[in-house]
């Protein structure tokens, strides 16, 4: 059986969540999208999803090779538009979005530099902290960050992006170090006052029976504001400390004018990434979108240095 098309079947069941969807799409008969699965498992050797007639459900290991399969699919698509393609010059208009603070900073001084790389291609950027909805509203490429939801649009994972808690040195000589999570009670703490990815509170990492588990904390704190380029301002001016992202702090850490503190606890990494709908022709000036933003956050000093770092 073509190993090409268990993958293909076994990312279409995943995304449209049951067989006979899966199989509809294709246009074979749902016992041909199961025999793949069975197939692809007993290679393996291992059980990617729980089957009954009622649902679907991907187990730890499938959803793991679920994303990867995702990714390998992608560039196999874009490896063919490029020699497909044969030199064929990217154009038309190219419709993009990317959350608020993250866009600002990290896309937004990327898209006049892929204007000039690709004349011929126009672009509208939309900088909104919604989760939109690409097909339904007719969008080409998003960038999100952290842990993506189940869903039918394809993702590569560009970079790793981390939550950590920082200070500036200034604040930490006056008011001491946390040393433990539960310490925080007794600081200034800087708090986002409405964010979904926040609910819970601030996630660590902390031992637990010869491993370790993931915990929330939410502190409380005499500032909160519903802006996270806010709550960046008030750390950097010494008024206590705040739970922010790398790709947020990454410069000022380096330099000096924040640091990291309960670094031990940190919880792990989770992602970047490029979402988009599923496609079976992917247009150029989308694949070179999504090879650019690779090319620049996976680079270091991107984070370091910001749009202006040279690749």
């Amino acid at each position: 059986m073509d190993k090409l098309k268990q993958l293909e079947s076994f990312v279409s069941v995943a995304t449209r969540g049951s067989l006979t969807a899966a199989a509809k799409a294709e246009g074979v008969a749902p016992a041909i999208m199961g025999r793949r699965l069975d197939g692809l498992e007993e290679r393996l050797g291992v059980k990617l999803m729980v089957r009954t007639t009622r649902r679907l459900t991907l187990t730890h290991e499938g959803s793991a090779f679920l994303e990867d399969c995702q990714r390998l699919l992608a560039d196999l698509a874009n490896a063919e538009a490029s020699v497909s393609a044969g030199g064929v010059k990217a154009s038309g208009h190219l419709r993009i979005t990317a959350p608020a603070g993250f866009g600002r900073r990290h896309v937004a001084p990327l898209v006049p530099r892929f204007r000039e790389a690709h004349e011929d291609v126009t672009i509208s950027l939309n900088l909104s902290d919604r989760v939109v909805d690409l097909a339904g509203e007719g969008y080409d490429c998003a960038v999100r960050v952290g842990d993506l939801p189940d869903s039918s649009l394809v993702s590569v994972r560009m970079a790793d992006n981390r939550r950590l808690c920082v200070a500036t040195p200034d604040y930490l000589a006056r008011h001491g170090t946390p040393q433990q999570p539960s310490d925080l009670a007794r600081f200034q703490c800087l708090l986002l006052s409405s964010e979904a990815s926040q609910v819970r509170g601030w996630a660590f990492t902390i031992p637990k029976g010869g491993g370790t588990e993931i915990i929330h904390y939410r502190p409380n704190g005499p500032l909160d504001c519903t802006d996270g380029q806010v709550l960046h301002d008030w750390c950097l001016r010494g008024w206590g400390i705040a739970w922010r992202s790398t790709w947020e702090v990454e410069a000022d850490l380096q330099a000096g004018r924040l640091v990291e503190v309960l670094a031990e606890y940190a919880a792990p990494p989770n992602g970047i990434y490029a979402v988009f709908p599923q496609r079976k022709h992917l247009p150029v000036r989308v694949r070179l979108w999504i090879d650019f933003l690779k090319q620049h956050f996976s680079r270091p000093d991107f984070w370091r240095e910001g749009a202006t770092a040279q690749p």
